[in-house]
């Protein structure tokens, strides 16, 4: 992995997870939701999905009051609030949130709602165990196979202190260098970094590859450009191109393994890009005082 000695990244533990390199290899995926009529319409709201393997983006634009609810929901699901000017009323039985400003709220099993009021951007991060939602995500087809290097969804342990709707500021501190905000729940780990001004320095990427889990990188204001590159393997037929695919936001990007990556910021103006992993990744849960919320939800006693 390529990283500046002085980024974080660069003091991660070498990756042992795949001894060798596999003989095949699935494709990026690439949603750019501007380019699409939304799924779901209301007066207040416009909804897009996209998915993964293990995943379901739903992205959202509101204007005014919009309720996102789910019924015997199977897993924990994320809500991401994107904007200061919105406010949300989380509710599950027995139990409610208020929330307001760039937020993550982590719901739980069972029947829940959130209604959103203001004006701005919603993510809602399920698992492909909600199949209502993945059925609508603009790839879906891809999916109609299992992608390659991929294994099963396993959900990470319960907290401790039982499932309950959870609220996390995503306005706190940054890591030093790179600026991460990491949280964590059984299903998902989002990594919430801040809308940067200008293109970033061509002289400063970072490629990494991960052996076998997704990246999906959202994309939710500006223009970037995603650089992938496929290990050649024995069997010419196998080999893929390199991608260098310019997307503008609101936009999904799934980045498959063993894929070697790294996303570059295009646009002159305002670029804001955020990561999400599902599971959550366990390299960087290994890294003390990385996951800010790492004493809510304990990581797999085996790794």
């Amino acid at each position: 992995m390529a990283y500046d000695p002085s980024d974080l990244r660069s003091t991660l533990p070498s990756s042992t997870a795949a001894a060798s390199t596999p003989e095949r290899f699935s494709g990026s995926e690439h949603v750019q939701f501007r380019d699409l009529p939304p799924v779901e319409k209301t007066a207040d709201a416009s909804t897009w999905y996209a998915r993964g393997q293990n995943f379901v983006v739903g992205y959202s634009e509101v204007d005014g009051t919009a309720t996102f609810g789910r019924a015997d929901q199977p897993d924990e699901y994320v809500v991401l609030l994107a904007d200061d000017a919105l406010t949300a009323h989380a509710q599950a039985p027995g139990e409610e949130i208020r929330a307001a400003g760039r937020t993550m709220l982590v719901m739980p099993p069972g029947d829940s709602t959130v209604t959103v009021t203001g004006r701005g951007r919603v993510l809602r991060l399920v698992t492909t165990r909600s199949t209502d939602l993945a059925d609508l995500a603009a790839n879906a087809d891809s999916y109609a196979e299992p992608h390659e290097n991929i294994p099963p969804f396993q959900p990470w342990p319960d907290p401790p202190e039982g499932y309950r709707i959870r609220s996390y500021d995503l306005t706190v501190p940054p890591l030093s260098n790179p600026s991460f905000r990491l949280y964590r729940c059984t299903t998902f780990m989002v990594n919430f970094i801040d809308p940067k001004q200008g293109p970033r320095d061509p002289s400063k990427l970072s490629p990494h590859k991960h052996d076998d889990f997704e990246q999906c990188s959202i994309v939710l204001a500006g223009e970037y450009v995603h650089h992938i590159r496929w290990p050649w393997t024995t069997n010419k037929a196998n080999w893929r191109a390199d991608e260098h695919q310019r997307v503008v936001g609101p936009a999904v990007t799934v980045i498959p393994p063993p894929s070697l990556h790294t996303s570059e910021a295009v646009s002159p103006g305002t670029n804001h890009l955020i990561d999400v992993f599902c599971p959550p990744r366990f390299d960087f849960s290994a890294m003390r005082g990385w996951v800010f919320n790492a004493g809510d939800y304990p990581a797999p006693a085996d790794r």
